[in-house]
């Protein structure tokens, strides 16, 4: 997903749970800061590196695809926008590591969006926001994976998207950085193939490029982990689930609904509106930030800014090394450490070894990143993540 969704979606699900301007801010710029939270940003800083939840392409271009490196990516890419659905599905006639690698494909309503949720609450405003952004993705970006891999993740000629007259029209990608996608013509930019099954090019949906997250689009193609059987996506119906769940979501953490469970989305409070978001949902346009803003202020009757990624270095940076915790970042760091933990400690119980070593730190104390104890202090001294 992108800015539209992750942070205007994002502020009118809070709104419609009941936060505050302010508070539904705070949450709608922490869940798009998500895709700006890279090792440059941080070193910039000088904060804790393992506070990234993404990379910059040209930091993907550099990275190492040993297995040291590649569990680098994984830990990143599958913690914060391509969630597991499964980590203990079966297929059929597989080597443990492509086993493992199928176990990492993203789907919506698996249990580790229930332990997402769940690990956000009581938290701060910033971890909600990680939850949204997360959650949201499992719909924009399900059956693809946050490891790279040839066969989970390429797409090949038989690629078409559903037109809303019924037409079937063949999705032409191509690679030109800089380009704009056209999507009258259906022509879209996506990575180059690469045939090696580890290349930085197979990682999660960079070979059909910004496409699946396009809130309009409805396409079909054939997966080699599908054992090539036509998978069929619907954005629009996808997107709407996500938005209502998050709604849902978010009362949770309010402490409004008792428990989370997965496959519940609050329909009830987006009803009002339904027919207004399916329609911008379906409109055939790569940005939609002008259609949910407009529809958050005339839900909160206030002006909603525009997404300003400098906004909260000012205060991170001139905050006393003791204090550097308290303030919006310090939260959001801590948030972002402990998902990727619970995420990280997950996959390696589950016998995966493709986001690195894990130890639940709760239950033997802190073994391995040394930013890591930061975490650690921060939760043993009651600070909300």
């Amino acid at each position: 997903m992108q800015k539209d969704f992750h942070y205007y979606a994002t502020y009118c699900a809070a709104q419609l749970a009941g936060y505050s301007h302010e508070d539904s801010l705070a949450v709608a710029w922490s869940a798009q800061f998500v895709d700006c939270c890279t090792r440059t940003l941080l070193s910039s800083l000088s904060a804790p590196l393992s506070a990234a939840t993404t990379q910059l392409q040209l930091e993907l271009m550099n990275a190492r695809t040993d297995l040291v490196g590649l569990q680098d990516i994984t830990r990143i890419w599958a913690s914060f926008h391509f969630l597991p659905g499964d980590l203990y599905a079966q297929t059929t006639k597989a080597s443990r590591l492509y086993q493992s690698k199928y176990r990492l494909i993203c789907n919506p309503n698996g249990a580790l969006l229930r332990d997402t949720v769940e690990l956000a609450k009581g938290g701060s405003l910033q971890s909600a926001g990680i939850a949204m952004h997360v959650l949201a993705d499992t719909w924009a970006h399900r059956y693809f994976a946050g490891t790279p891999s040839l066969v989970i993740n390429n797409t090949n000629f038989y690629f078409y998207e559903l037109l809303p007259d019924g037409e079937e029209r063949p999705v032409v990608f191509r690679h030109s950085p800089g380009s704009p996608d056209d999507v009258e013509h259906g022509v879209y930019n996506g990575s180059i193939y690469q045939s090696s099954e580890n290349s930085i090019m197979n990682l999660g949906h960079g070979r059909a490029g910004h496409l699946p997250d396009y809130s309009y689009i409805r396409y079909k193609y054939l997966p080699a982990w599908a054992g090539y059987r036509e998978i069929v996506k619907d954005n629009p119906a996808d997107y709407y689930r996500a938005f209502c769940q998050m709604v849902y979501a978010l009362k949770y953490l309010r402490g409004d609904v008792e428990a989370f469970e997965t496959e519940v989305y609050d329909t009830q409070a987006a009803a009002p509106f339904e027919a207004e978001i399916r329609a911008f949902l379906k409109k055939r346009q790569p940005d939609a930030c002008a259609d949910w803003r407009a529809l958050g202020e005339r839900l909160s009757g206030q002006a909603v800014p525009d997404f300003d990624m400098e906004a909260r270095q000012a205060e991170y940076r001139s905050a006393p090394v003791d204090g550097k915790d308290r303030t919006f970042l310090g939260r959001f760091f801590l948030a972002a450490m402990a998902q990727k933990s619970m995420v990280t400690n997950k996959i390696f119980k589950s016998g995966s070894l493709l986001a690195g070593f894990s130890v639940d730190y709760s239950e033997k104390g802190f073994k391995g990143i040394r930013d890591f104890i930061k975490l650690v202090e921060a939760q043993r001294g009651g600070q909300q993540k």
